[in-house]
């Protein structure tokens, strides 16, 4: 007998919010009781296991099953015979203390071979946070509350790399536990109504997650989409200890007509790809750059190509965290920052979280 929910599934959603709900005047502040968890950074997964057979399906629907051949024996040990579950993917860091996404994106490679050693070399966890059906039970119609029971009691002899999220309705923890677990490489808390359904592809939860600034040099551009002569995003670095130019990400929101405007605006800036830092020729003669501009395969075929200009315009941006040497997520537009020296835009700009260990969060949601 098949499951009452087969793949794909789209998870639930959330939208994004400046602070956390459940106090008057806040997003959801009038409503429910709420239950505040980690927001974990890694894939997000839903589970599928009838028996023997296991399927992950990723937040798009795409398959993710062959990629992680050690989490799929995990899941039969650890999972109830036949049920649905959300959640998420997860890479612990060779230090053991904080995740590494850089590491999780590694694990999707086409080749079999490659995907084993990974496997071996990389092991994979998963954050279980929902359960969407049980034996032949659809629990998507029913509150939180009667999930997360159902989720902790079909956990309830589960060993890593299986996991429980940490929760809590207690919203001065929850705060606590942004600041602190950030350190841990979480990037955020989520908040789910109590007596909430689970909703699948509709952004019924909430999202809280950390938000910085900081001024990077404008090293290059690419075009739009829509036309060759319109910005589609900006290149920014900073400058690290020895003084080279590092590739930290990109801002891109801007409405069309700003698009040609700043196209207009950097022309006089461009400069031969051969002065330029991030260009092979550049690299070729021994100039270190920790992450080059040339994209990777999560380009997904795009033409990631950049048009050069000389580092001396400044902008500041919002970033929410690190990862490695760059920014997690596309960075937004503050302003120009014209009073700034291109030279004084340094990693040491940037607000470390206070380090925290990455299995005391774990630990917490077995508690």
């Amino acid at each position: 007998m098949r499951l009452p929910l087969m793949p794909p599934i789209a998870p639930m959603l959330a939208k994004a919010v400046s602070s956390l709900p459940g106090s008057p005047g806040q997003a959801g502040g009038s409503g429910p009781g709420w239950s505040y968890e980690p927001k974990w950074d890694g894939f997000r997964s839903i589970i599928f296991r009838d028996g023997e057979d296991v399927e992950i399906g990723s937040r798009n629907g795409k398959p993710l099953t062959r990629y992680f051949p050690e989490l799929v024996e995990a899941l039969k040990a650890n999972l109830p015979p036949r049920c649905v579950i959300d959640g998420e993917i997860i890479l612990v860091g060779t230090s053991g203390d904080r995740l590494d996404f850089d590491a999780l994106q590694q694990r999707i490679h086409p080749a079999a071979s490659r995907v084993r050693l990974l496997a071996e070399e990389t092991p994979a966890s998963f954050i279980a946070f929902d359960l969407l059906a049980l034996d032949d039970e659809d629990l998507t119609g029913r509150p939180l509350t009667e999930r997360r029971a159902a989720l902790e009691r079909a956990l309830a002899g589960s060993v890593a790399p299986i996991h429980l999220t940490a929760a809590t309705d207690d919203r001065e923890l929850a705060g606590q536990w942004f600041t602190r677990f950030e350190g841990a490489g979480l990037d955020g808390i989520v908040a789910k109504a109590l007596d909430g359904t689970y909703q699948p592809d509709k952004r019924v939860m909430f999202k809280i997650k950390h938000e910085r600034t900081a001024d990077c040099v404008v090293a290059g551009y690419r075009v739009h989409t829509s036309g060759p002569d319109r910005v589609g995003s900006l290149l920014l670095g900073l400058y690290d200890d020895d003084g080279v130019l590092a590739n930290v990400g990109v801002v891109g929101a801007f409405p069309m007509q700003r698009r040609r405007e700043l196209f207009e605006e950097l022309q006089p800036l461009v400069t031969a790809a051969a002065d330029h830092p991030w260009t092979p020729t550049r690299q070729e003669e021994g100039t270190r750059t920790p992450r080059n501009a040339e994209g990777s395969r999560w380009s997904g075929g795009k033409d990631m190509s950049f048009t050069p200009l000389r580092p001396e315009r400044v902008v500041e941006v919002k970033y929410d965290h690190m990862e490695g040497a760059r920014f997690r997520h596309t960075a937004q537009f503050v302003r120009w920052r014209e009073d700034r020296d291109p030279r004084s835009c340094t990693y040491e700009q940037l607000e470390e979280p206070v380090s925290y260990d990455l299995s005391e969060v774990l630990e917490t949601g077995s508690r």
